[in-house]
């Protein structure tokens, strides 16, 4: 690899998942082939004992729960996306233009998909504001109850509860991403992902491939990992407008293995308020990135014009 790769990309979401930051972990055994990354929210979250969770306050959350209910919606939601990929019948259609004209398209995977995550985790977590790329009908509400078991692997590795303020807690869903290449059946591009982030910050972060033929990794370009037909890549410089349930999990993700994700400027990226960034995108893994970001150009302007 070179010391430094630049890569200009304003082609938008389906490109900066391809090249985008995650791993997956392997928390289901024979079931789940994904793996989850963790931020510390002001230490380590480690700590206790194995079995069910207890049950929180309902002005708090638990973040070993939140985790193992994140990794679910993003296992239900692919085993959703999978079905309908193989069954041929996408019923495509487009929502719009996004802003660089390209066609915003929208499929039977997205739909059931964004209905089987939603409704999970906003049965487990009712007061928690989730925010998702798809739209919610309220006249198809499905109820899917978790049985507040916490898998072995996420115990092992956060033993006693992590609890924050219920108010605290924005959830960032994309039920689909890389809709166009799921339409062309370019399945191992398309993933699903959840992100958690407290007082803006993302602190939990699950990418899971449905047409992934690894048990336990998503191959990403920032990351060492071992599929050699990988692109690989330095940093990652995103110029357009950019929706933050695309890139919240990655970031999540990133920081947890020493990564940084700012805006061009080098502006922290807050996951509350907007459903956008504005302000561009530089993320790094193993740099100076303060010092990338005093030499880049403006590209912000350039992106936007």
């Amino acid at each position: 690899m070179a010391p430094m790769g630049i890569r200009l990309s304003p082609l938008g979401v389906a490109v900066f998942c391809l090249l985008g930051l995650g791993v997956l972990y392997h928390l289901y055994s024979g079931f789940l082939a994904g793996r989850f990354s963790l931020f510390g929210l002001g230490g380590e979250l480690g700590g206790g004992a194995a079995g069910p969770a207890a049950v929180a306050d309902v002005g708090t959350v638990d973040l070993r729960e939140m985790l193992a209910v994140s990794v679910l919606a993003a296992v239900r939601g692919g085993d959703e996306v999978r079905r309908v990929r193989e069954s041929n019948v996408l019923h495509e259609k487009s929502k719009g233009k996004t802003r660089e004209g390209a066609e915003d398209k929208m499929t039977s995977g997205d739909v059931l998909s964004n209905r089987k995550m939603f409704y999970l985790l906003k049965t487990a977590f009712p007061s928690v504001q989730i925010n998702t790329e798809e739209h919610v009908d309220a006249t198809d509400k499905e109820v899917i109850l978790w049985d507040h078991k916490i898998p072995e692997d996420i115990l092992k590795e956060i033993t006693t509860p992590k609890e924050v303020p219920a108010e605290s807690v924005t959830v960032w869903i994309d039920p689909l991403d890389a809709t166009q290449e799921y339409t062309e059946d370019l399945r191992k591009y398309v993933t699903t992902m959840v992100c958690v982030a407290v007082n803006g910050k993302p602190v939990l972060g699950v990418i899971h491939k449905p047409f992934s033929e690894y048990t336990g990794y998503k191959v990403l370009a920032l990351l060492d990992v071992p599929d050699k037909t990988q692109e690989k890549a330095d940093l990652y410089i995103h110029v357009t407008y950019i929706k933050k349930w695309d890139i919240c999990a990655g970031n999540a993700i990133l920081k947890a293995l020493g990564g940084h994700m700012t805006t061009l400027s080098g502006e922290e990226i807050s996951y509350t308020g907007s459903d956008g960034i504005e302000g561009g995108l530089l993320a790094s893994i193993k740099m100076n990135h303060q010092a990338l970001v005093r030499k880049l150009p403006d590209l912000e302007k350039t992106g936007h014009q």
